[in-house]
């Protein structure tokens, strides 16, 4: 603890300090040394000069050069030696006495050398490379460079000087030691470059071979034979060593030599003799070892192309000396910015802006900035990131630029001021004073640096400038939160165009006359485009990539080559593409309602609506923005909440969901949700752009009059205001309306005098409202979390610092309104109750795009997969249903929040998603008009303790608590006691809703164990197994090409011998079900006796059955692949099937495609890979499905065919697959409906196999709304302990539970490595588009095609209602959406041409006889050229059915001509009638031999006669229980059931001519179904309508009209119940006088005994066909 202590006072106190300098007693005394030198240099540089020449500009003359060269040079020196290293060129000098010696011994020794090179000191000539690292070591980024070692023309390893491999030691007193790790290079040499190493001295070979990512720099190479002499004096600050030993074939192949090579450690390596070493070689090298040590190991640097000198140095050394550069760029940026601080600095210090010791204080922030980019703070105060940061280099210099830079200009200003004032609530800011006052003030900021640094007040440059342009594009232009530095700087850049556009039309017409009761039609022109600007702008995302990629995709689209050999080619993610579509929606749309808007708002405004209506009207719109603001974002939202205002017990205004146990459906639209949408859309559409162009009409005039802002400034500032004001109202009205109400109140009523316009009071109170939010927040955070009686103290420290956090609460109120001005998190130091200011930050606030990368078979090497297993952990598979819960989100979450369902939301809110198990934060980031980015982090399943009881608090109800004070007298009924309602208004957090319906999958496991524990589960998983390969193979298209396959037919030649026996002993008696006791084995005859009639099955099943007996080449190739199977599993299982922990691994390495082929027997596979992908992978995983279904239905599966429909079922409706295969997250991703998976869990110990059922339902969470300053604060404070403390308790204090704010669910949800979240999100954008139940009340996107398609369908539907002769009371229904053909017909009218009728018999081939008839004659005649006919949709009658039908609908069906009247089937031809749309038949009423006689429909009718264009869609097969008959089918059933009814269908066919007129319609039968009816409402019998004058009706028969009513009838009248047939039927708009309903409902002329009957359709109830 101490030491750490201190080295975080060296590294981060005094480093951030002093600007990175620090003494380090790691380093060697010249690293301190130089270090301390080069700041004292550039310290009292500057301060020499200042006190040494006068104040003009020859000091910035002397210091800037000085400075620019000492940089120069430095890093000129700093990149060439680090190049130096990379490259690796080495050189070993020797001492001049020993090279005589060094070269006998190299010719002396050359046979020696390659006769011991495979001794057993060196097994295989192998080289042995040592590594000794730092206890400090820099961060892995810093040498990630690829260096290289020379080889020669012939890949001989080429050694330089030392062809015997000589290595320098570390040797000489401790300073010496200490100085630099001289981890040296000298390749070992075969005896065949002996001769030419010892001609060659000094030289290195030219042939570079790059070693793969190994920085050679840092390792030392040496023969074994040589190891003896290498033996290095360690220090204190060598720690370990890393040793590999390379082989011949690793040395001739050095390119491919990966850092994982690189893990074996070896800790002795330094402190032990090598005892392998040969007695001969080692006298024989005994004289070299003095030698050895005298050489001296240097790097070459090149000073000029023909000079070069020596460098002894390392990577390590020079990395603890100075910062790598790795760019030119970054050098070039570094000099430029040293510079720069020198120039700036010196031109203040000239100027006096410093006296006394300030100015000493002023030259060493100076000198900090500068020393800075030489060795930079790691890691700084406010560095986001553990590591080398590089970035954070920059920072001081720039912001020392910046402070300069203001301080000159404010000076410039004070000194050079116009006389024009510019005036604001009475402070004038062109007044000297002020401009002084803000020059001190940055000077002071300025002095300031060293403490501004320690503390971490200023952020890293990237993350400043992304945090200014969002804070001026959110305060000043109304824009959004924005997601990346890019899309910060692109949302900026928009907004500026915006305002540079709309700004000369504003000066336009502020040039322009203005009067009393005018205004000028330009400044209407300009308010027009204002509105449909910000309305555009509101709606886009600051997001351009997905723009990008749009416009991409349209002008340089790309066609994807798909390898189909890859097994990744068809895994695609939907979401892009989805993203884009969005998009493009949204574009299409604003392109019209833009235009709308503009046109809208321009007419209003130019109507002098704004000036005739005034002052009645403004008063009149902000008492509607308050009424309207305090229903839509206060009292709904306090009613649906789960303890509305913290007093009630529920909500007041519940959902349909609120009482269910388990929802089933997705969540009802209610009728306050409605209410809330149109509200909502009524305030942000139409109050706030009228109350801001009444604004603007109202203040224009006079904030451009010279009295206040002039014209040019004014018309700026109009342009602003109003795009500010609309764009904020448009994106996010929850809050507009309070801004509206105040301003109104305090500007108009209270202190008027101090208005300066609507306008600009709108838009300053609407920035100052928001701080003033912030601060709320804030303050609700801090009292939340030091209130005493519950404050929760997770460490000593926690509680030592409460009573002094006391004494400091008015510094504490001082740090709140700061940082809420500034928008800088307020974090609890350490988890304690001292609160302290951290830097500014965005909204997304963590400044990196981190986001989970799941791991799986895509991204992990094959070895790794089938070792290790890696991400095998829950947290890892877990992490999927967080993905998928974000994929949900994006579809459905901007339209929740517009329904009201996570009740009030701004920019930057957090909230918690609770379930069973799934535990997330979402993020809320940016939101806009219709759309919300958003950031999901989903926490572990199984927390820890202190996540648990959060979870706990969350999830509890309050609602039974009786407590009142100390004792417990009860509560009133639906009210919170005193205790709950006190106690809930001291969170952090609160529960918006129980009930929150989104899409997930909820997961059901299964021990493996239990359910494989005995013999007998297990020998039904393995015949499941068995038949799951036998349905795959021959449900395979690939059959015929396998069994004609001679290669494959040659390896199972074994096999086809009848008598063959498999005798392996991985079969098991007790697993295998089809084991031969008396052969012991599995045999060809075992086999068929129990899989024959399985396989003869499903090859029946084939379009083709091939021919199945014993000895077929069918029943062979399943029996080998059987065999083959199950020696497989026997194989992963270690040959130990009988014991349950083998077989349940054999099994998941199967499961996840882990097959090892290990008998010879079994290499004919080979031939054809595909055998083990499609057929015995999906065996193996589909028995484990079938396995489970045996627990619920044991007997089930003995019947072929259930088994069979059983496995084609689980195909379409359930995805198999391995966790780690990239097809289960795409099959998640993609919503489908179930999953399974065998999953081996190995995490905490536990080593368990899982069968995990995943199914896709809606599930319930609670919404809970967390302060979302509380978020920022304690990830600020988490940041900061983590990387600038370096506080690695994994029990630390800060992320102990605290219910009050959640502070461990909170912590832990940080980006990793602060927190440890199992999922976080990308950043994903919701679309308001995408949510059905939001467009099905305020409709869908308004685009060109959708305005074309609505004029289109409206047209069709007034054509069908008003049709030829139709009556004023014609039907209009929608149906044009039915049918299963599409008939297609000219608009001639129906005659009686025998060559354009098509007989029934013709078409359907029905039978005729006293049940069934001739259908009515079909016209067609050949379309029209230009005739669109892709929307009709014509569809024969429905045919009323026989007794047995009784279930279906007795709904009348429609079929269009082309003029789309409805026409229906009937005696009297084609007649219209109702509802076709949804007219279908069910076929599992049908007799069994109707529907195999329907089965055959589609091949035996043609698709088109006589000039008739029909589109048949094929029948579904009989076997499903929900198949049906479309409409144009009915026909072709009449026959059926005519034949099935014992009728005769040998009555010749009608003759074409015969049309069946209306009036010998009432008696012959031939062309009709008598189908009977029963009276159900007798109220809507028409007994008088045979009587009436008007003769609405055209009857059959005149001597049915005269019985069909109660002047015929007498006495009797019918009654409810009475039974009869129809005989006649008036339709709707029928072309047909005779068949015309004279209302817009059918009439039917039903015959009852002998009386008629006349009644509407709507009264009677059908009783199907008379048969």
């Amino acid at each position: 603890m101490g030491s750490q202590t201190l080295q975080i006072l060296r590294q981060g106190v005094w480093a951030a300090l002093s600007g990175g300098w620090y003494y380090d007693p790691h380093q060697a005394t010249f690293v301190n040394a130089l270090h301390l030198y080069l700041w004292l240099f550039l310290l009292g540089l500057p301060f020499t000069l200042y006190m040494a020449l006068p104040s003009s500009m020859i000091i910035v003359a002397v210091y800037c050069p000085v400075i620019a060269a000492v940089f120069i040079v430095l890093k000129m020196v700093n990149y060439r030696l680090h190049r130096a290293l990379d490259a690796g060129e080495v050189v070993d000098r020797n001492a001049n006495e020993f090279k005589d010696q060094r070269a006998k011994a190299e010719q002396g020794n050359c046979s020696i050398r390659r006769k011991d090179s495979n001794g057993p000191s060196d097994p295989g000539g192998g080289i042995e490379m040592s590594e000794f690292i730092r206890e400090a070591t820099p961060p892995v980024g810093c040498s990630s460079r690829n260096s290289y070692a020379g080889l020669d023309p012939s890949n001989q390893i080429g050694s330089g000087s030392s062809r015997l491999g000589t290595a320098t030691t570390i040797k000489g007193d401790t300073d010496t030691a200490k100085t630099s790790d001289d981890i040296s290079l000298s390749l070992g040499q075969s005896s065949s470059l002996c001769k030419e190493g010892s001609e060659e001295q000094g030289k290195f070979s030219s042939t570079l071979y790059e070693t793969g990512g190994c920085d050679m720099s840092l390792v030392n190479f040496e023969p074994a034979a040589r190891r003896a002499s290498n033996i290095c004096d360690t220090d204190s600050h060598v720690s370990s060593s890393t040793s590999v030993r390379f082989y011949p074939h690793d040395v001739l192949s050095l390119p491919q030599i990966r850092l994982n090579r690189l893990l074996t450690i070896d800790t002795d390596l330094l402190e032990q003799q090598d005892i392998d070493l040969s007695p001969d070689l080692a006298a024989t090298y005994g004289p070299t070892e003095d030698a050895a040590q005298k050489v001296k190991h240097y790097y070459r640097f090149w000073i000029l192309p023909q000079l070069w000198i020596g460098i002894n140095f390392d990577r390590l050394t020079l990395l603890s000396l100075f910062d790598r550069n790795r760019e030119i760029l970054e050098n070039v940026l570094a000099v430029i910015l040293a510079i720069l601080v020198a120039f700036l600095g010196s031109v203040l210090l000239i100027q006096g802006f410093f006296r006394d010791i300030w100015v000493f204080q002023f030259c060493l922030v100076i000198a900090s900035c500068q020393y800075s980019l030489l060795k930079s703070v790691q890691p700084d105060s406010s560095s986001p990131r553990h590591g080398h940061n590089r970035i954070i280099a920059y920072s001081r210099p720039v912001y020392f630029c910046l402070c300069c830079g203001l301080i000159w200009l404010l000076d410039y200003g004070s000194r050079n001021l116009t006389t024009t004032k510019f005036k604001l609530y009475g402070i004038t800011f062109t007044n000297p004073l002020v401009l002084i006052s803000a020059r001190d003030l940055v000077i002071v900021f300025t002095l300031c640096f060293p403490i501004v640094f320690f503390v971490g007040l200023l952020p890293q440059v990237n993350t400043f400038v992304m945090y200014l342009c969002e804070q001026l594009d959110i305060h000043i232009f109304g824009g959004n939160a924005t997601t990346s530095l890019l899309a910060a700087l692109y949302s900026f850049i928009c907004s500026i165009v915006a305002v540079a556009l709309l700004y000369g039309l504003c000066y336009g017409a502020l040039k322009d006359s203005w009067d009393g009761q005018h205004i000028p039609v330009l400044f209407s022109v300009f308010c027009g485009l204002l509105v449909a600007i910000s309305y555009h702008l509101s709606r886009q995302s600051s997001d351009p990539s997905v723009l990008f990629s749009l416009i991409q995709s349209k002008i340089f689209p790309k066609t994807e080559e798909k390898n189909p050999e890859d097994p990744l080619s068809e895994v695609k993610d939907p979401l892009p593409e989805k993203l884009r579509n969005s998009i493009s929606e949204r574009l299409q749309s604003d392109l019209v309602v833009c235009i709308v808007i503009g046109v809208l708002y321009f007419a209003i405004h130019v109507s002098t609506v704004f000036t005739v209506l005034q002052p009645a009207l403004k008063y009149v719109l902000y008492a509607l923005v308050g009424f309207v603001g305090f229903v839509t974002h206060y009292v709904l939202p306090q009613v649906r909440k789960q303890l509305p205002w913290h007093c009630f017990s529920h909500p007041l205004l519940k959902t349909v969901e609120y009482n269910q146990y388990e929802v089933q459906n997705a969540a009802t639209v209610m009728w306050f949700e409605k209410l809330h949408v149109w509200l909502l859309f009524m305030e942000k559409n139409i109050i706030y752009p009228l109350i801001v162009l009444n604004e603007l009409s109202s203040s224009a005039e006079t904030i451009a009059s010279p009295k206040k802002l002039d014209t040019e400034l004014g018309a700026l500032m109009i342009t602003i205001a109003g795009l500010k004001l609309l764009r904020s109202s448009f994106s996010s009205p929850t809050d507009q309306y309070v801004t509206v109400v105040f301003t109104v109140l305090f500007f108009k009523i209270d202190y008027e005098a101090f208005s300066e316009t609507m306008l600009l009071d709108l838009f300053f109170m609407s920035i100052l409202f928001n701080k003033l939010w912030e601060l709320l927040y804030k303050l609700q955070f801090v009292y939340t979390y030091i209130a005493p009686w519950q404050i929760t103290w997770g460490s000593a420290f926690h509680a030592f610092a409460q009573p002094f956090a006391v004494p400091h609460s008015a510094m504490l109120f001082v740090q709140a309104a700061v940082s809420a001005f500034f928008s800088t998190p307020l974090n609890p130091f350490l988890g304690s109750a001292i609160f302290i200011t951290s830097y500014v930050r965005p909204v997304k606030f963590w400044e990196r795009d981190y986001n989970t990368k799941r791991v799986d078979h895509s991204n992990t090497r094959l070895a790794s997969q089938l070792d290790r297993n890696p991400g095998s952990d829950d947290n890892n598979l877990n992490s999927i249903f967080y993905e998928h819960l974000t994929r949900s989100l994006q579809h459905s979450l901007c339209g929740d929040l517009l329904l009201g369902r996570w009740g009030n939301y701004s920019t930057g809110d957090c909230f918690i998603l609770a379930s069973d198990y799934l535990n997330a934060l979402v993020h809320l980031i940016e939101i806009g008009n219709g759309l919300v980015t958003f950031q999901l982090r989903g926490l572990e399943f199984r927390g820890t303790y202190c996540q648990q009881r959060e979870v706990e608090a969350i999830t509890e109800g309050v609602e039974e608590d009786e407590g009142f004070c100390c004792c417990e007298p009860g509560h009133v009924p639906h009210v919170l006691s005193f205790n709950a309602a006190f106690s809930q208004r001291w969170l952090a957090w609160e529960v918006i809703v129980t009930k929150y319906i989104l899409e997930g999958y909820s997961i059901t496991d299964n021990s493996a164990a239990s359910m494989l524990q005995v013999f007998d589960l297990r020998k039904v998983l393995t015949t499941y197994y068995v038949k799951g390969i036998i349905y795959y193979v021959t449900t395979s298209s690939k059959l015929e090409e396998w069994l004609a396959n001679e290669t494959m037919q040659e390896g199972l030649r074994l096999y086809a011998d009848r008598n063959y026996v498999d005798v392996d002993p991985t079969f098991n008696p007790n697993i295998d079900e089809d084991y031969d006791h008396r052969l012991a084995g599995i045999s060809r005859e075992s086999f068929c006796v129990i899989y024959l009639n399985w396989i003869e099955y499903c090859s029946s099943r084939r379009a083709k059955p091939l021919d199945v007996d014993k000895d077929s080449s069918l029943v062979t190739l399943c029996y080998g692949l059987c065999v083959l199977g199950r020696r497989a599993l026997g194989t992963a299982s270690h040959h130990m099937s009988s014991n349950l922990e083998s077989f349940l691994y054999g099994l998941h390495a199967l499961f996840k495609g882990d097959f090892r082929i290990s008998s010879i027997r079994d290499e004919w596979i080979f031939a054809d890979m595909e055998l083990l992908r499609k057929v015995v992978v999906p065996g193996i995983r589909m028995s484990i499905k079938l396995h489970q279904d045996h627990f619920t239905s044991s007997d089930e599966y003995d019947d072929p065919t259930v088994l069979y429909e059983a496995i084609v079922s689980h195909e379409k409706n359930l995805v198999i697959a391995h966790e780690g295969d990239p097809a289960w997250r795409s099959a998640v991703l993609a919503n489908s409906p179930s999953l399974l998976a065998l999953r081996h869990v190995m995490d905490d110990g536990t080593n368990e196999y899982k069968v995990i059922m995943l199914n896709r339902r809606y599930l319930s969470f609670r919404v809970i709304k967390v302060n979302k300053e509380c978020v920022r604060g304690l990830w600020a404070g988490q940041q900061q302990e983590l990387v600038f403390l370096r506080n690695r308790n994994p029990e630390r204090g800060s992320i102990q539970n605290a219910k009050q704010a959640l502070r461990n669910m909170i912590n832990s949800s940080c980006d990793q490595p602060i927190g440890y979240p199992i999922f976080v999100s990308p950043l994903t954008t919701s679309y308001s588009d995408s949510h059905e139940q939001l467009k099905g009340i305020l409709g869908g996107p308004i685009s060109l095609g959708n305005i074309r398609n609505f004029i289109v369908s409206t047209w069709h539907r007034l054509r069908k209602g008003c049709g030829a002769g139709c009556n004023s009371g014609g039907n209009i229904e929608d149906s044009d959406t039915g049918g299963g053909t599409s008939c297609i017909s000219n608009n001639a009218p129906i005659a009686n041409d025998p060559h354009s009728t098509v007989s029934q018999g013709s078409i359907g081939n029905t039978g005729r006889g006293s049940g069934a008839g001739l259908h009515p004659p079909v016209t067609a005649y050949p379309p029209t050229l230009g005739t669109s006919h892709s929307t009709h949709s014509v569809q024969s009658g429905l045919v009323r059915q026989s007794p047995a039908w009784a279930s279906v609908a007795s709904q009348s069906s429609y079929c269009y001509s082309s003029r789309h009247s409805s026409l229906r089937m009937s005696t009297t031809g084609f007649v219209p009638c109702r509802r076709s749309s949804t007219s279908q038949i069910s076929l599992r009423n049908l007799p069994s031999s109707i529907q195999s006689r329907l089965s055959m429909v589609n091949q035996m009718e043609p698709s088109g006669q006589s000039g008739m264009a029909c589109v048949h869609h094929g029948l579904p097969s009989s076997s499903s229980s929900s198949q049906s008959i479309p409409a144009c089918k009915h026909h072709t059933l009449v026959g059926f059931l005519g034949t099935d009814g014992g009728q005769s269908s040998s009555a010749p066919d009608a003759p074409p001519g015969n049309t069946l007129s209306p009036a010998n319609n009432a008696h012959a039968k031939k062309g009709e179904v008598i189908y009977r009816v029963q009276i159900v409402d007798p109220s809507q019998i028409l007994d008088g309508i045979n009587l009436s004058k008007r003769k609405e009706l055209q009857w059959p028969d005149e001597g049915i009209r005269l019985k069909a009513g109660r002047n015929s009838w007498k006495d009797w009248s019918p009654q409810e119940g009475m039974e009869g047939h129809v005989i006649h039927r008036w339709v709707p708009c029928s072309r047909d006088p005779g068949t015309r309903s004279h209302i817009d409902k059918t009439v039917l002329l039903v015959q009852i005994d002998d009386k008629y009957v006349t009644v509407v359709e709507t009264g009677v109830l059908e009783l199907g066909a008379e048969v």
